[in-house]
């Protein structure tokens, strides 16, 4: 097992795609080549709730909202935070009971809102239902969500089910989903198992793991991550898995 070891997000790491975990023990750094799990380690050592990339940029929610430099992870200023995301070039944090965004310099905050799961661009999840963006804070439907994708026609996890938006809010799957993401092409929601969207509707997938899949996110390949800590890989032969020991799961991104 590789050394768990406090490093930058970056380095020299030719021909690998990195993955963020955001976990009980701290963001994880992991490093794929295919659908092979290779070296893994800490980046931060505090409890990470959520992270959130845009390009080479990197965000991280726990007891502290950083932004990652270049040269580590650096403290915001914002406080505690249950979730991170990026709108309009701009870093988005909710926690405490408040959405706020952040310019670089200074946080102004965009309206209060409780109990907040997920934000991803201008679409934040909540128990009270989406909330969008814009002057301030707009409901728009549904409830009990844990998770909002935004990428092609936004999909919406919800406590009663799968929904994306056209119009209105249409279900997709029925049933507890506490996560999805797409990337306009590829769409895959986690509930007591992982579908994937394909031309004929959404269906569950084969993996070779029994553990509860926490969270998904789309790059080269499509990666899952279990809320006990295995790092899925889909490959051409089906899902390659790998545990690196990480407890409480939350979250899983794809820098770059």
């Amino acid at each position: 097992m590789s050394s768990i070891d406090e490093k930058r997000v970056y380095g020299d790491h030719t021909g690998t795609t990195t993955l963020l975990v955001a976990s009980g023990a701290g963001l994880a750094r992991v490093d794929c080549s295919g659908d092979l799990v290779g070296e893994f380690g800490l980046l931060t050592r505090e409890p990470a709730r959520d992270v959130a990339t845009t390009g080479d940029r990197v965000a991280l929610a726990g007891e502290h909202v950083r932004l990652d430099d270049g040269d580590g992870f650096v403290d915001t200023g914002f406080g505690t935070a249950d979730a991170v995301g990026f709108h309009d070039g701009d870093l988005l944090a909710a926690g405490e009971g408040r959405l706020a965004r952040y310019d670089g310099s200074r946080w102004t905050t965009v309206g209060e809102l409780d109990d907040v799961r997920a934000v991803d661009g201008e679409l934040v999840a909540a128990a009270s239902g989406v909330h969008r963006v814009g002057d301030g804070l707009v409901p728009a439907g549904l409830e009990d969500v844990f998770d909002v994708s935004t990428a092609g026609a936004p999909l919406a996890a919800t406590g009663a089910g799968l929904f994306a938006l056209g119009n209105g809010w249409m279900e997709r799957m029925e049933g507890p989903v506490h996560a999805v993401a797409s990337d306009g092409d590829r769409a895959h929601a986690a509930g007591d198992r992982l579908y994937a969207r394909g031309p004929d509707g959404w269906s569950a997938v084969e993996l070779p793991v029994e553990g509860r899949v926490a969270a998904v996110a789309h790059g080269e390949r499509t990666y899952a991550v279990t809320a006990d800590g295995v790092v899925l890989v889909e490959g051409a032969e089906g899902w390659r898995s790998r545990s690196l020991g990480l407890p409480e799961v939350r979250a899983v991104a794809v820098p770059g």
